[in-house]
């Protein structure tokens, strides 16, 4: 046989998958251009929980685009854990290939977190704009340029562009793409989307059980999140859950002035405030005993972790700290703990506002990052035991009564609720090389792996309820501001995050 044949016949997969790859890339920029708009109409629609006219638009906007992507999409009810909010319907989506393929149960969510106009540096967080870095500052440019020669670099500012709304528009791209290439993905695609997310998913128990038969595949995946710092390709695949504490400690009936009653009445934000520097100890670790039981790692999980480019430096610099909690000795290993962190004080008043009196009440908001190892109720358990060591009368879900404000010394009320569990899935698993896989096709290297993150998503009834392996595709820029004034994604990470999006379609699993 002629050997220039033979090189030929070497070098021939080689070329058609670099062929294969350009089209992709051709026919990706083509779509994405043409899209542009779509997004841009998509984050004009407010996304606040508690605006049920506007979360009815996003949801038709849901039902028209996936039903135009060849989906069946039904709309769910189901009973939510907090009747006091707003009862939104979730929908549910069916994309059948071939039933040689294995099924993966997309989630996302449309829900944004609530908005002050005051904080941010565009006049309506809702009417996204183009920004470009000059001099150290995001500039407002015309928003058509982004429809001819888009800088990466460039950023769209405006509620949900990162969290959570960049992820699904790059599906919807990601399916387009593939329709223009004349291609099916390699798995059937089922589609759960939350329009509460950011109240804590408060219908997906109800709606996993109900529905379970509909939602029933093979694999979860999650598209949420931002990369590693480093911006490279990662995958996730854990995360922890979250509970929360309320802790309310009480004083005189109603506010007292301090000149009269100060070294009389006790002060409920000193007594709350004992309470609360009883937990930790000054390195940061939680003081509670059994906090931390059952956390334990092996060489291969620690070089997992190890494996994961923190710039230690640049995470204490973009944080301004001089150190960090010493709870595990690095970023990844600090966030396969469980937390103990208090999101919120609250007692009188404060700067121009502030008032010579003893305070009626003192409040502090506690929540805790759950881990797969950590049992919830237990260590909702450990910390209400540990504020009756530190002497307080501690009553549940209720105020006290009069009998007993007038018996009973440092009195403290403890309202606890565990939102959602931890979740993991092993790295070395179908879906860790399926999605690996593709993403290396995409990128040409291979993906960071992170084994957790140390923010909570609301899928664990998904994993334990369905019995699904799960992992999160993360997409956005790590610097995205989500749930924070200004919030943002960058161009590039749009772009790149719906071509690795092809590519996972493109990817069978197996």
């Amino acid at each position: 046989m002629n050997k220039l044949f033979l090189v030929f016949l070497f070098l021939l997969p080689n070329l058609i998958l670099s062929q294969s790859r350009e089209k992709i890339f051709e026919v990706s920029n083509e779509v994405i251009q043409s899209n542009w708009d779509r997004f841009f109409e998509m984050l004009s629609i407010p996304n606040d929980g508690y605006d049920t006219p506007n979360i009815e638009k996003n949801i038709k906007w849901c039902e028209n685009t996936f039903t135009n992507l060849g989906f069946d999409v039904e709309r769910v009810m189901a009973e939510s854990t907090s009747p006091s909010m707003p009862n939104h319907p979730l929908l549910i989506a069916n994309k059948f290939i071939s039933k040689k393929y294995k099924t993966v149960l997309v989630y996302f969510h449309m829900d944004g977190q609530p908005v002050d106009p005051s904080k941010w540096n565009q006049e309506d967080p809702f009417v996204p704009i183009l920004t470009e870095n000059i001099n150290d500052e995001w500039v407002q440019i015309d928003r058509n340029r982004i429809n001819k020669n888009p800088n990466p670099d460039w950023r769209i500012f405006g509620r949900s562009t990162s969290d959570d709304k960049g992820p699904p528009m790059m599906l919807v791209n990601a399916l387009e793409i593939l329709e223009k290439l004349n291609k099916k993905p390699k798995f059937n695609i089922k589609l759960i989307i939350d329009f509460q997310e950011e109240m804590g998913s408060p219908t997906v128990v109800s709606a996993v059980s109900l529905h379970k038969e509909k939602l029933q595949s093979d694999f979860l995946l999650i598209i949420d999140g931002p990369r590693h710092p480093s911006n490279k390709p990662t995958l996730t695949f854990g995360a922890r859950g979250i509970s929360r504490i309320t802790l309310t400690s009480y004083g005189p009936i109603k506010p007292q002035h301090s000149g009269h009653f100060g070294n009389y009445a006790p002060n409920p934000a000193m007594n709350l405030s004992k309470v609360l520097s009883s937990m930790k100890d000054y390195d940061g670790k939680v003081s509670i005993p059994g906090f931390y039981d059952g956390i334990t790692f092996t060489d291969e999980i620690k070089k997992i972790m190890d494996e994961v480019p923190d710039d230690e430096d640049e995470i204490k610099r973009e944080l301004m700290i001089s150190s960090a909690d010493n709870v595990g000795k690095n970023y990844q290993e600090a966030i396969q703990f469980p937390s103990l962190n208090v999101r919120g004080l609250k007692s009188g008043w404060v700067g121009k506002e502030a008032r010579t009196i003893v305070p009626d009440i003192a409040t502090a908001e506690i929540d805790v990052r759950l881990v797969k190892e950590s049992d919830p109720e237990r260590l909702l358990n450990l910390i209400k035991d540990h504020v009756i060591d530190q002497g307080a009368y501690v009553i549940e879900n209720r105020d006290p009564t009069d009998e007993e404000r007038l018996s009973k010394k440092n009195i403290i009320r403890f309202d606890s609720k565990v939102s959602y569990l931890a979740y993991r899935t092993e790295i070395n698993s179908p879906i860790g090389n399926w999605a690996s896989k593709a993403l290396t096709r995409a990128f040409q290297e291979k993906p960071i792996k992170k084994r957790t993150s140390g923010g909570s998503i609301p899928i664990s009834p998904f994993v334990t309820t369905l019995n699904l392996p799960a992992l999160t595709y993360p997409s956005v820029n790590k610097d995205n501001n989500q749930h924070s004034p200004n919030e943002n994604i960058r161009v590039g990470n749009f772009i790149e995050g719906t071509i690795g999006m092809v590519y996972l379609l493109l990817e069978e699993i197996d």
